[in-house]
């Protein structure tokens, strides 16, 4: 594995968090991964006796992985690190649209999952200071696919799971996982995606179903009312919240 290192500083409102862009060679596919480190905002807290959370953040398809400030600057704020992944590259086979979606796009999900692994391993040897052995995931859309998939057929050492309007892969059915998945207006999602009333009740899981909100405006580009919805609920749930518990769409 490699890195390529340029350091930034990017001003968030008042206070200053570090960020850097690293590239992760990927040795057994000949895959460059690029990623984005955006550290927590009193990352002086942080050691090996006493590690900081760690979230991976995965975007939708066809968006840059640095377009989700406004999720990065939430966790950041909370104390987490937050690494986002870019997974489309050059020469990747496109995303399918037609036929039976969940097979025609699992080996997406599967090299997005391979990907979000290497990210953790890699890093975790790198930076002590940091609990990669319960990671939060984060993804929007295509990007919430692959971390459900992750935590469903990896047996990720996931201890929470954020979905931003993902569609096609059910949540995961554990009660190790803390789950919330913010839903728009204009989609729904494949029939056993979502818990049901009834697993809502068993399992550690928050829906929250957000009216006029566009699956494509949960990035950068959205209005600030969506990315402060979004930004809010984000908040409440890593602090033990759920703003809004809401039955599954079946």
């Amino acid at each position: 594995m490699k890195y390529i290192t340029p350091l930034l500083l990017v001003l968030f409102g008042q206070a200053a968090t570090a960020a850097e862009y690293l590239v992760l060679r990927d040795t057994h596919t000949q895959r460059d991964i690029p990623v984005h480190i955006s550290y927590p905002q009193h990352a002086s807290l942080c050691t090996n006796q006493s590690p900081c959370p760690v979230a991976l953040l995965s975007s939708g398809y066809g968006v840059a992985y640095d377009n989700y400030s406004f999720i990065s600057d939430t966790l950041t704020a909370a104390g987490y690190l937050v690494v986002a992944v870019q997974h489309e590259l050059p020469g990747d086979p496109p995303l399918a649209v037609r036929g039976d979606l969940y097979q025609a796009r699992s080996e997406n999900w599967q090299r997005g999952a391979s990907s979000l692994e290497l990210v953790r391993g890699e890093l975790q040897q790198q930076m002590p200071n940091y609990k990669f052995t319960a990671i939060t995931l984060v993804g929007h859309s295509n990007g919430g696919d692959i971390s459900a998939w992750y935590i469903n057929h990896a047996q990720a050492p996931a201890q929470q799971l954020i979905t931003l309007d993902h569609r096609r892969v059910p949540l995961p059915r554990l009660k190790t996982v803390s789950v919330l998945s913010i839903r728009g207006s204009d989609f729904s999602a494949d029939e056993g995606v979502l818990y049901t009333a009834e697993e809502l009740t068993q399992l550690n899981g928050c829906i929250i179903q957000l009216a006029d909100a566009k699956h494509n405006d949960m990035t950068d580009f959205g209005p600030d009312w969506l990315k402060n919805a979004l930004a809010n609920s984000i908040h409440a749930f890593v602090a033990g919240e759920c703003l809004s518990n809401a039955a599954s769409a079946e």
